[in-house]
């Protein structure tokens, strides 16, 4: 698009997003939000990036590749599934050291995945 509006508003808003969607995230657990939401914001929020200024500078931001962050955050949220059932505990059950638990672990998993679904899905269609 060639709007100075929309340009200035993504420039002002994408950090913002960012920064609400972790917050969202580290919340999660305790209240409403979590990794599916976070992500959701993430993937809005690129998505705005690549409307505005091109699918090929929303990737540059990205820094990463859609789908190695659907990989990653699967692997993620497998492995902290799995955690608990090497000290001979259910599958999902929480763990927790300290402040830390298993859940925030599993939420990240949840939005990396959920950031790569949107943005592969995006990417694809504003490509074609």
């Amino acid at each position: 698009m060639n709007s100075l509006i929309l340009r200035t508003a993504t420039r002002v808003l994408m950090p913002l997003l960012v920064l609400f969607a972790l917050f969202v995230l580290l919340r999660g657990h305790n209240e409403p939000g979590g990794g599916f939401v976070a992500g959701l914001i993430l993937g809005a929020a690129f998505t705005l990036q690549a409307f505005t200024f091109g699918v090929a500078a929303a990737r540059r931001a990205l820094l990463v590749d859609p789908e190695t962050l659907l990989g990653v955050g699967l692997l993620v949220a497998l492995g902290t599934g799995l955690m608990p059932t090497f000290v001979d505990r259910p599958f999902l059950t929480s763990l927790w050291w300290g402040a830390l638990g298993s859940p925030l672990f599993f939420d990240i998993g949840v939005c990396l995945v959920v950031v790569g679904v949107v943005l592969n899905m995006t990417f694809t269609l504003a490509e074609a």
